[in-house]
C-alpha cells in the first residue's frame, strides 16, 4: 500500500527494490545483491558475470530444472551432463571433477527437493580444478550447510521469487556474489539504457516482509516434514525419502522420495491427481537430449531413476495449522501403497 499510495511502484529506481537488495544482502552475510526478473534469467546472469569463455562447456546434473540447460546454451556455452547422487538428487564432487577437461569453465550446483549438495567439497574441487561455481539455491532459499546460507558457497548463487516460490512474488530472482567484478558484469550485461531484467518496486515491497519470516517459516516446514518422515518411515523400501544432512538446516520448497518402481510413482501420482494432493512427479531431466547438444559422461541411470520414479510433495500443506493435514497425507500416501502391493497385477 505505501508503494502504490508514494508512487514508487511505478519508478524504474525507487526504495523498495533498493531495500530488499539490502537486505537480502545482510540476510546472506553478503556486500550486496542484485535483483532480476526471474530465477532463470538469473542463472544466466550470474553466467554472463562470470565473463566465461565463448564455447567452453559448463557442467549441470542431468536431472535438473530445464532452465538452466537452456541458460547454458543461451550464454555460449556447450552443456556437459553427469550424473546426481541418487539419495541427495544433487551433484557430488567426484562426479563433476570425473567429467572436466581443458574446455570446462565452470559448474552450475542445484540444491534439490530438500536435497543440498555437499558444497564444501565442491568448492574445494573448483578451486582446485581452476572452474568457477554457479550455485542454484532456488529450491531452498534460507537454507544453512554449516554456519553458511546456501547460495554463498559458490562464485554466484541464484535465488527465484517465482510464483510457487518460498519467498514469491509471483515472478522474480537474484544474484548472490561476494565478487565486485561478478556483480559489475551482471550489472553491464543487465543495463540497456536501464535494468533490462528488473524486480519490480510492487514485487521488492510483497518480498521484504517474507524475507524476515523466513527463518520462520522454514523452520515450522522443516517440523512437518520430520513428522511426515516418521508416519512413513514403514514404507522406506517403497518410497525411499531423500537423505538428509547432520549439519545442515534445509529448506522445503519440495520434499523427494524415490518410488521403488517407475509403476508405483505413476499410481501415486494420478491418485494424487485426482484428489489434488500435493504431491506430483518430478522433472524430466536431460538424459535424451543428442550429442549436439550436450556431452554425457556415463550412464546417467540415477537421473534416468530420478526423472521416472520421483514424487515430491509441494511445500504448502508443511504450513497449515490443521493439525490432521500431515497425518492426512501419510495416511493417504500408506493406503495406496497397500492397494499397490495387494494388486496380484503389480
Amino acid at each position: 500500500m505505501r508503494a502504490h499510495e508514494d508512487g514508487s511502484w511505478g519508478r524504474y529506481h525507487g526504495p523498495n527494490v533498493e531495500q530488499f537488495e539490502a537486505d537480502l544482502a545482510a540476510f546472506h552475510n553478503l556486500p550486496a545483491t542484485l535483483s532480476c526478473a526471474s530465477g532463470t534469467i538469473a542463472v544466466q546472469i550470474a553466467l554472463r558475470g562470470l565473463n566465461l569463455p565463448e564455447g567452453s562447456e559448463v557442467i549441470l546434473a542431468a536431472y535438473d530444472f530445464p532452465g538452466n540447460f537452456r541458460a547454458v546454451q543461451d550464454s555460449g556455452q556447450f552443456p556437459v551432463l553427469v550424473d546426481i547422487n541418487p539419495r541427495t538428487w544433487c551433484l557430488d564432487a567426484e562426479t563433476i571433477e570425473a567429467a572436466i577437461n581443458e574446455k570446462t569453465s565452470a559448474v552450475i550446483v542445484s540444491h534439490l527437493h530438500g536435497g543440498i549438495a555437499d558444497m564444501p567439497a565442491i568448492r574445494e574441487m573448483a578451486d582446485r580444478r581452476g572452474i568457477a561455481i554457479i550455485e542454484d539455491a532456488c529450491q531452498a532459499p534460507g537454507g544453512w550447510l554449516g554456519d553458511k546460507r546456501l547460495g554463498t558457497f559458490g562464485d554466484v548463487g541464484v535465488l527465484s521469487f517465482g510464483g510457487s516460490k518460498l519467498l514469491t512474488a509471483g515472478r522474480g530472482g537474484a544474484i548472490l556474489t561476494e565478487r565486485a567484478d561478478v556483480l559489475q558484469r551482471a550489472k553491464i550485461f543487465c543495463e540497456r539504457g536501464n535494468h533490462a531484467f528488473p524486480l519490480s518496486e510492487l514485487q521488492a515491497a510483497v518480498l521484504i516482509p517474507q524475507l524476515k519470516r523466513l527463518d520462520e517459516t522454514n523452520q515450522a516446514r522443516w517440523s512437518q516434514v520430520q513428522q511426515l518422515r516418521e508416519l512413513l518411515a514403514s514404507w522406506d523400501d517403497y518410497l525411499r525419502p531423500i537423505e538428509l544432512r547432520t549439519d545442515s538446516r534445509p529448506a522445503f520448497y519440495k520434499h523427494a522420495w524415490l518410488a521403488k518402481s517407475e509403476n508405483l510413482a505413476n499410481v501415486l501420482a494420478r491418485n494424487a491427481e485426482q484428489l489434488d494432493a500435493p504431491v506430483s512427479g518430478g522433472f524430466h531431466g536431460f538424459v535424451k537430449r543428442p550429442a549436439s547438444q550436450a556431452r554425457k559422461v556415463g550412464m546417467l541411470e540415477s537421473a534416468k531413476e530420478a526423472a521416472s520414479r520421483t514424487l515430491l510433495l509441494h511445500h504448502p500443506v508443511l504450513l497449515q495449522t490443521d493439525p490432521q493435514a500431515i497425518p492426512w497425507i501419510s495416511s493417504w500416501i500408506s493406503s495406496v501403497l497397500q492397494k499397490v502391493l495387494d494388486s496380484p497385477s503389480r
